[in-house]
Protein backbone atom coordinates (compact mmCIF):
# COMPACT_ATOMS: atom_id res chain seq x y z
CA UNK A 1 0.00 0.00 0.00
CA UNK A 2 1.26 2.98 -1.01
CA UNK A 3 0.66 7.22 -0.28
CA UNK A 4 -1.92 7.18 -2.81
CA UNK A 5 -4.18 5.03 -1.02
CA UNK A 6 -6.80 4.98 2.29
CA UNK A 7 -6.43 3.42 5.47
CA UNK A 8 -9.98 2.63 7.20
CA UNK A 9 -9.10 2.86 10.99
CA UNK A 10 -11.08 2.93 14.39
CA UNK A 11 -10.13 4.10 17.57
CA UNK A 12 -10.96 1.81 21.18
CA UNK A 13 -11.02 4.07 24.17
CA UNK A 14 -11.01 7.33 22.24
CA UNK A 15 -11.95 9.63 25.33
CA UNK A 16 -8.35 10.04 27.05
CA UNK A 17 -5.53 12.37 26.12
CA UNK A 18 -3.96 9.91 24.35
CA UNK A 19 -7.20 8.65 22.08
CA UNK A 20 -7.35 12.77 21.88
CA UNK A 21 -4.42 13.05 20.39
CA UNK A 22 -4.53 10.00 17.90
CA UNK A 23 -7.43 11.75 17.02
CA UNK A 24 -6.03 15.03 16.19
CA UNK A 25 -3.50 13.09 14.31
CA UNK A 26 -5.80 11.07 12.39
CA UNK A 27 -8.66 13.46 11.28
CA UNK A 28 -6.15 15.43 9.57
CA UNK A 29 -3.96 12.51 8.02
CA UNK A 30 -4.30 12.30 4.10
CA UNK A 31 -3.97 8.92 3.73
CA UNK A 32 -6.48 7.41 6.40
CA UNK A 33 -10.28 7.27 7.06
CA UNK A 34 -11.21 7.39 10.29
CA UNK A 35 -14.00 4.90 10.28
CA UNK A 36 -15.28 4.85 14.27
CA UNK A 37 -13.82 6.10 17.71
CA UNK A 38 -15.09 3.74 21.14
CA UNK A 39 -15.92 4.93 23.93
CA UNK A 40 -18.05 3.15 26.85
CA UNK A 41 -18.37 6.48 28.72
CA UNK A 42 -19.19 9.02 26.11
CA UNK A 43 -20.92 6.64 23.64
CA UNK A 44 -23.18 8.81 21.53
CA UNK A 45 -21.33 12.22 22.14
CA UNK A 46 -19.98 14.10 19.05
CA UNK A 47 -16.26 13.71 19.66
CA UNK A 48 -15.92 17.64 19.99
CA UNK A 49 -17.76 17.88 22.82
CA UNK A 50 -15.16 16.06 24.95
CA UNK A 51 -12.18 17.21 23.17
CA UNK A 52 -12.74 20.99 22.40
CA UNK A 53 -9.77 21.24 19.94
CA UNK A 54 -11.55 19.24 17.30
CA UNK A 55 -14.51 21.88 16.98
CA UNK A 56 -14.38 22.27 13.43
CA UNK A 57 -12.55 19.37 12.63
CA UNK A 58 -14.63 16.36 12.66
CA UNK A 59 -18.62 15.75 13.12
CA UNK A 60 -17.53 11.87 14.40
CA UNK A 61 -19.86 10.51 17.74
CA UNK A 62 -18.44 8.23 19.83
CA UNK A 63 -19.90 4.81 19.73
CA UNK A 64 -19.79 1.63 21.87
CA UNK A 65 -19.82 -0.41 18.97
CA UNK A 66 -17.13 -1.78 16.64
CA UNK A 67 -16.40 -1.85 13.14
CA UNK A 68 -14.89 -5.28 12.21
CA UNK A 69 -14.16 -4.03 8.57
CA UNK A 70 -11.45 -1.49 9.44
CA UNK A 71 -7.65 -1.87 8.36
CA UNK A 72 -5.94 -0.80 11.42
CA UNK A 73 -7.29 -1.12 15.12
CA UNK A 74 -5.89 1.80 17.60
CA UNK A 75 -6.19 0.53 21.32
CA UNK A 76 -5.54 3.81 23.51
CA UNK A 77 -7.54 1.52 26.57
CA UNK A 78 -5.62 1.84 30.22
CA UNK A 79 -2.88 -1.09 30.93
CA UNK A 80 -4.53 -4.33 31.37
CA UNK A 81 -7.60 -3.33 29.59
CA UNK A 82 -6.35 -3.95 26.29
CA UNK A 83 -4.93 -7.74 26.66
CA UNK A 84 -8.30 -8.57 27.81
CA UNK A 85 -10.24 -6.42 24.78
CA UNK A 86 -8.14 -8.45 22.43
CA UNK A 87 -8.79 -11.90 23.69
CA UNK A 88 -12.80 -11.23 24.66
CA UNK A 89 -13.04 -9.57 20.88
CA UNK A 90 -13.73 -11.72 17.61
CA UNK A 91 -11.66 -9.16 15.21
CA UNK A 92 -10.59 -9.98 11.93
CA UNK A 93 -7.19 -11.39 11.22
CA UNK A 94 -6.87 -9.20 8.66
CA UNK A 95 -7.07 -5.83 11.33
CA UNK A 96 -3.95 -4.83 12.32
CA UNK A 97 -3.41 -3.69 16.12
CA UNK A 98 -1.54 -0.85 17.27
CA UNK A 99 -2.00 -0.97 20.91
CA UNK A 100 -0.44 2.17 23.32
CA UNK A 101 -1.06 0.34 26.63
CA UNK A 102 2.16 -1.82 28.07
CA UNK A 103 0.09 -5.32 27.90
CA UNK A 104 1.96 -7.09 24.84
CA UNK A 105 5.73 -5.38 25.63
CA UNK A 106 6.18 -7.17 28.74
CA UNK A 107 8.22 -10.35 27.63
CA UNK A 108 11.41 -12.24 27.14
CA UNK A 109 12.26 -11.28 23.49
CA UNK A 110 12.86 -7.79 22.42
CA UNK A 111 10.93 -7.95 19.08
CA UNK A 112 7.79 -10.43 19.74
CA UNK A 113 5.49 -11.39 22.49
CA UNK A 114 2.51 -13.79 21.62
CA UNK A 115 -0.58 -12.82 22.90
CA UNK A 116 -2.52 -15.89 24.83
CA UNK A 117 -4.98 -17.31 23.33
CA UNK A 118 -5.41 -14.15 20.47
CA UNK A 119 -3.60 -15.78 17.81
CA UNK A 120 -1.57 -12.08 17.41
CA UNK A 121 2.00 -11.70 17.29
CA UNK A 122 3.23 -8.44 18.43
CA UNK A 123 6.66 -6.70 17.40
CA UNK A 124 8.20 -3.98 19.88
CA UNK A 125 7.62 -0.11 17.94
CA UNK A 126 10.23 1.58 18.49
CA UNK A 127 11.01 2.27 14.77
CA UNK A 128 14.14 3.94 15.36
CA UNK A 129 15.14 0.57 16.71
CA UNK A 130 13.51 -2.15 14.39
CA UNK A 131 12.03 -0.43 11.37
CA UNK A 132 12.09 -3.39 9.31
CA UNK A 133 10.58 -5.70 11.73
CA UNK A 134 7.43 -2.80 12.29
CA UNK A 135 7.12 -2.83 8.24
CA UNK A 136 6.48 -6.88 7.85
CA UNK A 137 4.41 -7.01 11.44
CA UNK A 138 0.39 -7.46 11.93
CA UNK A 139 0.39 -6.08 15.35
CA UNK A 140 2.02 -3.46 17.31
CA UNK A 141 3.12 -2.85 20.93
CA UNK A 142 3.40 1.32 20.99
CA UNK A 143 6.36 1.76 23.51
CA UNK A 144 6.41 3.58 26.54
CA UNK A 145 6.65 7.31 26.81
CA UNK A 146 9.86 7.33 29.04
CA UNK A 147 11.22 4.40 27.42
CA UNK A 148 11.19 5.92 24.01
CA UNK A 149 13.42 9.05 25.41
CA UNK A 150 15.76 6.62 27.24
CA UNK A 151 16.06 4.52 24.26
CA UNK A 152 16.31 7.22 21.57
CA UNK A 153 19.42 8.40 24.29
CA UNK A 154 21.42 5.11 24.46
CA UNK A 155 20.55 2.69 21.28
CA UNK A 156 23.90 4.10 19.08
CA UNK A 157 25.42 3.17 22.37
CA UNK A 158 24.19 -0.06 22.38
CA UNK A 159 24.65 -1.03 19.10
CA UNK A 160 28.62 -0.31 19.04
CA UNK A 161 28.26 -2.45 22.63
CA UNK A 162 29.66 0.70 24.36
CA UNK A 163 27.04 0.92 27.15
CA UNK A 164 28.78 0.63 31.02
CA UNK A 165 27.80 -1.14 33.71
CA UNK A 166 26.27 1.72 35.20
CA UNK A 167 24.03 4.05 33.44
CA UNK A 168 22.00 7.07 35.18
CA UNK A 169 19.16 9.05 34.61
CA UNK A 170 17.09 11.33 35.60
CA UNK A 171 13.82 12.52 34.07
CA UNK A 172 10.50 14.77 34.19
CA UNK A 173 7.46 14.28 32.91
CA UNK A 174 4.53 16.48 32.71
CA UNK A 175 1.48 15.77 34.00
CA UNK A 176 -0.75 14.34 31.32
CA UNK A 177 2.23 11.32 31.39
CA UNK A 178 -0.53 10.31 34.56
CA UNK A 179 -3.54 10.04 32.09
CA UNK A 180 -6.73 12.07 32.35
CA UNK A 181 -8.19 10.11 36.24
CA UNK A 182 -7.63 12.63 38.56
CA UNK A 183 -5.53 11.55 41.54
CA UNK A 184 -4.04 13.43 44.14
CA UNK A 185 -0.74 14.33 41.96
CA UNK A 186 -2.42 14.94 39.27
CA UNK A 187 -4.65 18.05 40.49
CA UNK A 188 -3.36 21.93 39.06
CA UNK A 189 -3.00 23.04 42.88
CA UNK A 190 -0.74 20.31 43.86
CA UNK A 191 1.39 20.04 40.27
CA UNK A 192 1.65 24.42 40.32
CA UNK A 193 4.95 25.66 41.34
CA UNK A 194 5.54 21.77 42.57
CA UNK A 195 8.04 18.98 41.70
CA UNK A 196 8.67 15.65 43.44
CA UNK A 197 9.90 12.44 42.22
CA UNK A 198 8.58 8.77 42.22
CA UNK A 199 8.66 5.08 41.35
CA UNK A 200 12.50 5.69 42.12
CA UNK A 201 14.79 2.80 40.62
CA UNK A 202 11.53 1.12 39.86
CA UNK A 203 9.77 2.17 37.12
CA UNK A 204 7.73 0.37 35.06
CA UNK A 205 9.29 1.24 31.67
CA UNK A 206 12.94 0.08 32.94
CA UNK A 207 11.58 -3.63 31.93
CA UNK A 208 11.52 -2.99 28.15
CA UNK A 209 14.55 -0.50 28.23
CA UNK A 210 16.24 -3.31 29.68
CA UNK A 211 15.38 -5.58 26.76
CA UNK A 212 16.20 -3.42 24.30
CA UNK A 213 19.76 -2.56 25.49
CA UNK A 214 20.61 -6.34 26.69
CA UNK A 215 19.30 -7.55 23.04
CA UNK A 216 21.44 -4.85 21.82
CA UNK A 217 24.93 -5.23 23.61
CA UNK A 218 24.62 -9.44 23.77
CA UNK A 219 26.46 -9.27 27.17
CA UNK A 220 26.15 -8.46 30.65
CA UNK A 221 23.22 -5.97 31.11
CA UNK A 222 23.91 -2.34 32.07
CA UNK A 223 22.95 -1.48 35.59
CA UNK A 224 20.11 1.13 34.12
CA UNK A 225 19.79 3.52 37.38
CA UNK A 226 16.55 5.71 36.52
CA UNK A 227 15.06 8.85 38.77
CA UNK A 228 11.72 9.54 37.20
CA UNK A 229 9.81 13.58 38.46
CA UNK A 230 6.60 14.73 38.00
CA UNK A 231 6.67 18.25 36.48
CA UNK A 232 4.56 21.51 37.18
CA UNK A 233 4.05 21.26 33.14
CA UNK A 234 1.42 19.52 31.07
CA UNK A 235 3.11 17.52 28.39
CA UNK A 236 6.81 16.99 27.65
CA UNK A 237 9.78 14.36 28.59
CA UNK A 238 13.17 15.44 29.60
CA UNK A 239 15.61 12.90 29.77
CA UNK A 240 19.67 13.43 31.42
CA UNK A 241 21.69 10.03 30.72
CA UNK A 242 25.21 9.68 31.46
CA UNK A 243 27.81 7.15 31.77
CA UNK A 244 31.81 6.46 31.70
CA UNK A 245 32.86 6.84 28.28
CA UNK A 246 36.06 6.96 26.78
CA UNK A 247 34.72 8.41 23.47
CA UNK A 248 35.19 12.10 23.11
CA UNK A 249 32.51 14.87 22.39
CA UNK A 250 33.30 14.81 18.50
CA UNK A 251 33.24 10.94 18.60
CA UNK A 252 30.12 10.87 20.38
CA UNK A 253 28.44 13.28 18.27
CA UNK A 254 29.79 11.35 14.64
CA UNK A 255 28.02 8.14 16.08
CA UNK A 256 24.95 9.47 17.13
CA UNK A 257 24.75 10.91 13.64
CA UNK A 258 25.72 8.53 11.73
CA UNK A 259 23.12 6.12 13.65
CA UNK A 260 20.20 8.72 13.06
CA UNK A 261 20.81 9.68 9.76
CA UNK A 262 17.96 7.78 8.23
CA UNK A 263 15.57 8.49 11.07
CA UNK A 264 13.52 11.54 10.21
CA UNK A 265 12.25 12.14 13.84
CA UNK A 266 15.51 12.29 16.11
CA UNK A 267 17.67 15.33 15.29
CA UNK A 268 21.03 15.80 17.21
CA UNK A 269 21.00 19.33 18.75
CA UNK A 270 24.87 21.08 18.56
CA UNK A 271 23.27 23.60 21.66
CA UNK A 272 21.22 22.91 24.77
CA UNK A 273 17.68 22.31 23.57
CA UNK A 274 14.61 23.27 25.44
CA UNK A 275 11.49 21.23 25.72
CA UNK A 276 8.80 23.83 24.07
CA UNK A 277 11.56 22.90 20.75
CA UNK A 278 9.26 19.18 20.61
CA UNK A 279 5.84 19.73 22.45
CA UNK A 280 3.69 19.01 19.68
CA UNK A 281 5.53 17.72 17.70
CA UNK A 282 7.11 13.73 17.24
CA UNK A 283 10.12 14.82 17.06
CA UNK A 284 13.29 13.61 19.88
CA UNK A 285 15.86 15.95 20.40
CA UNK A 286 19.20 14.75 21.82
CA UNK A 287 22.32 16.91 22.97
CA UNK A 288 25.43 15.32 23.57
CA UNK A 289 28.53 16.51 26.05
CA UNK A 290 31.54 14.85 27.51
CA UNK A 291 32.33 16.69 31.09
CA UNK A 292 35.18 14.98 32.36
CA UNK A 293 34.82 10.99 31.97
CA UNK A 294 31.32 11.09 31.46
CA UNK A 295 29.40 10.78 28.52
CA UNK A 296 26.05 13.14 28.96
CA UNK A 297 23.22 12.62 26.39
CA UNK A 298 19.86 14.92 27.20
CA UNK A 299 16.79 13.60 25.49
CA UNK A 300 13.78 15.49 24.78
CA UNK A 301 10.26 14.28 23.28
CA UNK A 302 6.17 15.11 23.90
CA UNK A 303 4.95 12.20 25.98
CA UNK A 304 1.91 12.35 23.82
CA UNK A 305 3.38 12.49 20.87
CA UNK A 306 6.55 10.66 19.93
CA UNK A 307 5.84 9.14 23.43
CA UNK A 308 2.33 7.91 22.38
CA UNK A 309 -0.14 8.57 19.40
CA UNK A 310 2.19 10.49 17.03
CA UNK A 311 4.83 6.93 17.42
CA UNK A 312 1.36 5.00 17.06
CA UNK A 313 0.60 6.92 13.68
CA UNK A 314 4.46 6.44 12.91
CA UNK A 315 3.89 2.92 13.02
CA UNK A 316 0.72 3.13 11.01
CA UNK A 317 2.84 4.78 8.34
CA UNK A 318 5.03 1.95 8.33
CA UNK A 319 2.65 -0.66 8.69
CA UNK A 320 0.91 0.10 5.52
CA UNK A 321 4.15 1.57 3.02
CA UNK A 322 3.64 4.91 3.70
CA UNK A 323 6.17 7.73 4.27
CA UNK A 324 7.31 7.62 7.59
CA UNK A 325 6.07 11.22 8.28
CA UNK A 326 3.06 11.61 6.45
CA UNK A 327 0.84 13.19 8.83
CA UNK A 328 3.62 14.23 11.09
CA UNK A 329 4.70 17.38 9.86
CA UNK A 330 3.54 19.03 13.25
CA UNK A 331 5.41 22.39 14.30
CA UNK A 332 6.33 23.20 17.69
CA UNK A 333 4.87 25.96 20.02
CA UNK A 334 8.18 27.76 20.61
CA UNK A 335 6.97 29.99 22.35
Amino acid sequence: MGDGLSVKAGIVGGAGYTGGELLRLLVHHPNVQLAFVHSNSQAGKPVYEVHKDLLGDTELSFTDELQPDVDVLFLCVGHGEAKKFVEASDLPQHMKIIDLSQDFRWNESITEATVSGAGRTFVYGLPELQRNAIKEADNIANPGCFATAMQLALLPLAAEKLLTKEVHVSGITGSTGAGQSLSATSHYSWRSSNISNYKVLNHQHLHEIRRTLQGLQEGELSEINFVPYRGPFTRGILCTSYLRSSLSQSEATALYEAYYKEHPFVSISSTTPDLKQVVNTNKCLLYIEKQGENLVITSMIDNLLKGASGQAVQNMNLLFGMNERTGLNLKASAF
